[in-house]
This record gives structure tokens, sequence and C-alpha cells, in this order.
């Protein structure tokens, strides 16, 4: 059993909990993530490490509520007990000194892109973080990843915080101003990264993503999580989550993701006749 530490709400439907796992934060990498089960009735799924504390033992995840298990999760205080934390889990992000690179993050993405940012800070990169939401309301750990970034921008789509516009429009105005680019991450809602790579595919900027199809077991047997990328079927699980924005076919992914939707809807109606 795994006991929730600390759960904060970061906006109404986002919340953020520390988890005592000392086993998976003694191995953890920025880039990883987790397979968590509530209970044994529960499903598994996954949720990216947004950060980890080795002498503390601890695992932060940040999740928002969209699905039954989410909206469960969602109602669990600090003192509960969650059954399975499975990790770390998928292969860590490449962290070396690339020069300068660009980090974007949209929504809930701008979590799992925190340990990046400080990690390739620490590598010796020159970090420009690029972070969006559709208002100021969902923007997170802005002073955490200003902490390592050389330059933060920020953008929401109602113009409530930052500049009006998309992640996509700031990355095009600092390609315009002739910034030196060797690298770009982008996190985040599966069409942000598509518009992102289909930007920088055209100036030549290798572009990491970082995909979130549906997956069942984590591990790479059950092939739920399969994505093209290149012409090649690849396992976010194992081989991924980051793979080269350039290669990987994220109308695929959109589709795929897509396939319970009435299911899950089914199981929230559930949940709410239970009181939840």
């Amino acid at each position: 059993m795994y006991e929730i530490l600390e759960k904060k709400t970061l906006s109404e439907n986002v919340k953020l909990m520390r988890i005592h796992a000392p086993l998976v934060a003694e191995k953890a990498k920025a880039g990883q993530f987790v397979m968590l089960r509530i209970d044994e009735k529960g499903e598994r799924i996954p949720l990216t490490i947004a950060d980890y504390d080795r002498k503390k033992g601890t695992v932060t995840i940040i999740f928002m509520e969209v699905g039954k298990t989410t909206k469960q999760l969602g109602t669990m205080e600090a003192g509960d007990k969650i059954l399975n934390f499975v990790g770390p889990l998928g292969q860590p992000s490449e962290i070396e000194k690339f020069g300068t690179v660009v980090m974007v993050g949209g929504g809930v993405g701008i979590a799992p892109l925190y340990p990046i940012v400080r990690e390739l800070k620490k590598a010796g990169n020159y970090v420009i973080s690029i972070l969006g939401a559709r208002n100021k309301s969902l923007l997170m750990l802005e002073e955490e990843i200003e902490r390592f970034s050389d330059e933060i921008h920020i953008c929401t789509d109602d113009g409530s915080k930052g500049v009006k516009g998309f992640v996509s429009d700031v990355l095009q105005k600092l390609i315009d101003a002739g910034k030196k680019i060797d690298v770009v991450w982008a996190v985040g809602p599966v069409i942000m990264m598509k518009v992102v790579s289909d930007l920088t595919r055209k100036y030549g900027i290798r572009t990491v993503v970082s995909l979130n199809p549906i997956m069942v077991d984590g591990t790479g047997m059950c092939g739920s999580c399969r994505v093209s990328v290149g012409g090649e079927t690849k396992f976010a699980c194992v081989d991924g989550p980051e793979f080269d924005g350039h290669l990987v076919d994220f109308d695929n992914l959109m589709l795929r993701n897509q396939r319970f939707v009435e299911e899950e809807k089914h199981a929230c109606k559930l949940l709410e006749r239970r009181g939840i």
C-alpha cells in the first residue's frame, strides 16, 4: 500500500499528490511514469512522474479529473492509501548538453515537463520554457519551472495571463526572431504536440514529444498503447513515452485515443450513482 502524504488542489479539476513510494523514487528519472491502481476493483492508469525526492522517498503525481479513476483518485485525501503504484516505467528523457532547448508545455502536460526542464538546466543547457493553458487557472508550476529556465513565456487561449494565443505562436515568434534552437520538447494535448511538430519540421529543428496513448499494463504485453512512429509500430510504455515528433502519426494516435469514450462515460455515471 502506498500512502498519500500530501494533496493539493491546483485548479478546479487538477490535483497534486505526493506519494510515499521510496523504491520508485530511488530509481525515477525525468520523463518516466507510473501505473497505479486504487483498489482491487480498480483499473490501471498511467500517470507521468511530475517530481521525485529520493531522500524523502516520495513521488509526485499531477492529474486532471476526466475519467472514472482520476475522479475517484481526486476524492482521496492525505493519509489514504493506494493499492498499487508501479514504476518507474518507460524510457527516461535524453538528458545532455544540447545547447538551447525550448520546453513547450500545455495544460496538464506542464507537470511532466518540470523534471525534464530541471535536469536539462543542470546539464548546462540554455532553457527557454513556453507554458500554455486555456486560462490562467489551469496554469501550474510556473515558479518551479521559472527557477530552472533562462527565459519563460506564458500564454493562454483567452488572454487571462501572459500572451493571448497558443504555445505554437510563441515558438514561431522565437524562430522568426532568429533564436537558434537545438531541440524542442513538447508535452501536452496530442493536437498541441502535432501543431508544434508540424511547425518545427519546416525548420529542421529536432522535436521530442511525450505520448499519452491508452495503456492497460504498462509493460509492453497488451499492445494497447501502440503508436506509429516513422511507419513502424512502437509501444509507448516500453519504447517511449518520448519519440521524435516529426515521425509520429498523430492522426492515428488521436483516433485510437477515442476507443473507449462511451465506456468511460458509462463508468463515470456509475461512479456518480455511488455518490463519488
